[in-house]
């Protein structure tokens, strides 16, 4: 959720537009009144164009002047219309049926023909002459990238901006402008623009980046809002089956897959750098599913693609976004490799699809020059640390950026950082922004420490009652190199105070390494995660247990100390070496966690003193992190696996300690995008405790008797239901996007998704520990029969929340087994 919070500044805000060179807009309809979907709109003489949308509207604005509009379609006669002005909008266009066109090859609406298509027969020349991105065609490549990152806020109309919000802040409207692709008025509020130097060997799989130079305004203290851009992107390849973005993979419109999903029809011919290309239109054959309409341009001797634009339709099923607008241009290199030139990305974020409500573009303009090919650097120059934060690089000059920029700022761009420098100086605008921050972290922000997490004030359980906490951490910017957090919690049931206090430091930038420890004194539902978790401020279940399944009268008191070293040596790969005391003691009343301390099983404990010492090695490749203070963003949360492995060592009488142990745990966790079945997450779990422990020690298979769902627990099931001390279990959950329901007439409408799930465990637990126990408990373990359950769901509801229905598939006969669970989920995705 906290990527999209850092919009909700953006939509409070949004404004009369300034006139471009030329701009035209209308709808376009046939002799019968019908409207003409998808119908091809360029100024005449050029190859700027656009295609009219669903419901045959257009907009389309040029830097140049022109003087006339030509609009086209398979089944219509070609019409051409004089623009009287630099600015056309309203146009009322009527294109008449051509009757020479019934013997060709596709009818006027709906479906084209894939046989005796010339748009057809050239897509298929475009694959058999498939191009190689340039820099992966050789052994050695390096280049020069230039990006552009904007937010701006968009349709504001007279009663917006006589708003009292903008109060102080009236100089902003000043610097509206026209949006090229929608024809929205604008208000800039963010940019960012860098250059980097890559440098790449596809022979030993490395490629280095350098940044040569970073400059922002707007948010400049918030690296996150430039991260979120960069998150929502994801580089792509046109001629692969699916292009990736949002969490979702829309069917490119130049793959192989292409035929079945998308109409084709041979538009116009023109010459484009001298060499004669193809124009084809395309749009999709139904409805709802992740695709674009659009055109390209096609090269005639080398059949390449030159040119691309992609657009979504107003029915693609993402939330959050309007539109995305998505334009390529590449350079044919020889006959078989091609450059990128430039790739312009736009999104048009907005709480609805009402072409009237306001909203946020972000927009990402990436252009490439200065390849340079097949010059080798050896393996050592690719040798990257960890730390780089090149802070040089965020100080350069405006000579640097005259000279390093591939596109020159336009001037409504320049007064971009003279306007968003005079907003962040009034208190109006500070106020909105403070207001979404608490929004997105749930941190008040105060001098040099922040107050919160607000959302953890208030919390309910069986022991506390009702419970309040107040908490804090350091914060004097997103690079400290140490930060201290700490709360304080009070339940008025149990009278009782509990506190947590957590520090940590970063000693070395380039090794990452960071010294941590703290102690937590509080109440606690164990048995919630089969992974081991010794973070000291973790969220407690217990306190947020409002709503349950049956009784929940297993709680515990922990006593929690811990201390960490740990390291960074390569790149996403991180060791950590800890030790940790806790004490455990039962908190519920009636509930027991005694052992046996003598070998006559007379005497018992209620008390479980133990030192432990874990080495914990964690790898995530492809994980994309941001800055390099002691806390660092993730960039790309969802999209990298991870593997986790930790050996525990219980060590008795050190401290007055119980046990001596040995574990050993297994964690891995893979997401993946199924190309346009949508998107699926599997894990696997697995542990072994190699002595005899008691209760509180042994691995306890997560069940929850919540309502709301929990990552990784088994939902038809109670807490402490199963108890191991080995274990295996997978989990797997499937999203299949909106595929099924888009399929249905009248379910389409409501952009609901699909989803799946099974999840299963096994276990046992040795006769050793069995023996230990003395808290009364039936220690049970599912070793006859893996235990499974499975589940189906239906998500996207209202845009927030998912719903599941979970199905247990076995043990029927345990003692208040549950056949049938519900649980609810909120958040805000794509």
């Amino acid at each position: 959720m906290n990527k999209y919070t850092y919009l909700l500044i953006l939509f409070l805000l949004p404004v009369f537009s300034l006139i471009a060179q030329t701009k035209a807009g209308g709808i376009v309809t046939d002799d019968t009144g019908a409207t003409v979907p998808f119908a091809n709109v360029v100024f005449a003489n050029s190859i700027s164009g656009t295609t009219t949308n669903e419901v045959g509207e257009f907009y389309l604005q040029s830097d140049d002047n022109y003087d006339t509009l030509v609009f086209s379609f398979i089944g219509y006669k070609t019409k051409k219309i004089a623009l009287r002005s630099r600015v056309n909008l309203n146009m009322d266009v009527k294109l008449e049926q051509e009757a020479s066109s019934l013997d060709e090859v596709v009818i006027y609406r709906g479906k084209t023909s894939k046989k005796n298509n010339p748009a057809v027969d050239i897509l298929k020349k475009v694959w058999a002459n498939r191009r190689s991105n340039g820099v992966n065609a050789f052994d050695q490549y390096s280049y020069k990238e230039y990006e552009k990152l904007e937010f701006d806020l968009n349709t504001i109309d007279s009663a917006v901006v006589e708003s009292r919000i903008f109060n102080g802040m009236e100089f902003i409207f000043d610097y509206t402008d026209t949006n090229a692709v929608t024809g929205k008025t604008y208000l800039p509020m963010f940019i960012n623009e860098s250059v980097t130097q890559v440098y790449g060997d596809n022979k030993i799989n490395e490629e280095k980046k350098v940044l040569l130079g970073n400059k922002n305004s707007g948010f400049n203290q918030n690296r996150n809002l430039i991260d979120f851009v960069k998150d929502i992107y994801d580089d792509y390849d046109i001629y692969k089956n699916y292009i990736k973005f949002f969490d979702k993979s829309f069917v490119s419109p130049i793959s192989t897959t292409g035929i079945d999903t998308y109409n084709y029809v041979l538009s116009d011919s023109a010459y484009i750098d001298n060499k004669w290309c193809y124009n084809i239109v395309y749009y999709p054959r139904r409805e709802n599913e992740l695709t674009f309409k659009g055109d390209f341009w096609v090269n005639d001797t080398t059949w390449a693609v030159k040119n691309i634009n992609l657009e979504t339709t107003k029915d693609v099923n993402i939330n959050w976004i309007k539109q995305v607008y998505i334009e390529q241009d590449f350079e044919v290199l020889n006959d078989s490799v091609f450059l990128i030139e430039k790739d312009f990305f736009m999104a048009d974020f907005g709480i609805n699809k009402k072409k009237t409500s306001q909203g946020v573009y972000a927009k990402r303009t990436m252009l490439y020059d200065e390849y340079e090919f097949n010059k080798e650097r050896g393996s050592s120059f690719y040798n990257q640390p960890v730390y780089n934060p090149q802070s040089q690089a965020y100080n350069r000059s405006d000579e640097f950026w005259s000279e390093n920029r591939l596109e020159k700022l336009n001037e409504d761009e320049e007064g971009i950082y003279v306007m968003l420098d005079s907003l962040t100086k009034t208190k109006a605008f500070n106020r909105l922004y403070d207001i979404a921050t608490i929004a997105q972290s749930g941190y008040v922000e105060f001098d040099g420490w922040d107050y919160g997490p607000v959302y953890s004030t208030f919390g309910f359980n069986d022991v506390e009652g009702v419970r309040t906490r107040f908490g804090g951490r350091t914060y004097f910017g997103q690079n400290d190199p140490w930060r201290i957090e700490a709360y304080g919690a009070y339940g008025f049931k149990d009278h009782k105070f509990k506190y947590g206090v957590s520090a940590k430091v970063l000693l070395d930038y380039k090794m990452r390494l960071i010294l941590s420890g703290g102690n937590r004194r509080d109440v606690e539902q164990l048995g919630t995660s089969l992974t081991n978790s010794t973070d000291v401020l973790g969220r407690s279940l217990a306190s947020s247990s409002l709503l349950n399944v049956g009784d929940t009268d297993k709680l515990s008191s922990i006593n929690l100390s811990v201390f960490s070293v740990e390291l960074e040596p390569v790149k996403n790969l991180t060791v950590r070496f800890g030790a940790n005391y806790r004490i455990l003691q039962p908190a519920s009343e009636g509930f027991s966690l005694d052992y046996y301390v003598d070998d006559t099983r007379t005497i018992t404990d209620s008390e479980i003193n133990q030192t432990e010492l874990s080495t914990i090695i964690t790898w995530t490749p492809g994980r994309k992190t941001s800055g390099f203070g002691v806390e660092r963003n993730v960039v790309n949360e969802e999209d990298f696996p991870t593997l986790f492995l930790n050996y525990s060592l219980g060590v008795k009488e050190v401290f007055n300690s119980d046990f001596d142990y040995k574990k050993l745990q297994f964690f891995y966790n893979q997401p993946l995008l199924i190309g346009g079945f949508g998107r699926s997450n599997i894990s696997l779990e697995a542990g072994k405790t190699f002595d005899a422990v008691p209760l509180g020690l042994l691995s306890v298979v997560p069940g929850n008797q919540t309502y709301f769902s929990m990552y990784n627990s088994f939902p038809t099931l109670d807490f402490y239901e199963f108890v191991t001390d080995s274990y295996s279990a997978i989990h797997i959950d499937h999203n299949f996007n909106g595929r099924l329901f888009s399929r249905i007439p009248l379910l389409r409408e409501l952009n609901l998704r699909e989803l799946v799930g099974f999840r299963a465990v096994y276990g046992d637990i040795s006769q050793a520990s069995k023996d230990l126990d003395a808290s009364g408990l039936p220690l049970v373990a599912p070793d006859n029969d893996p235990f499974y359950e499975y589940s189906l769901g239906i998500g996207n509801i209202l845009k927030v929340m998912r719903f599941d229905v979970h199905f247990r598939g076995n043990y029927f006969d345990n003692p208040d087994a549950r056949s049938l669970a519900f649980t609810i989920d909120f958040g805000f995705h794509f």
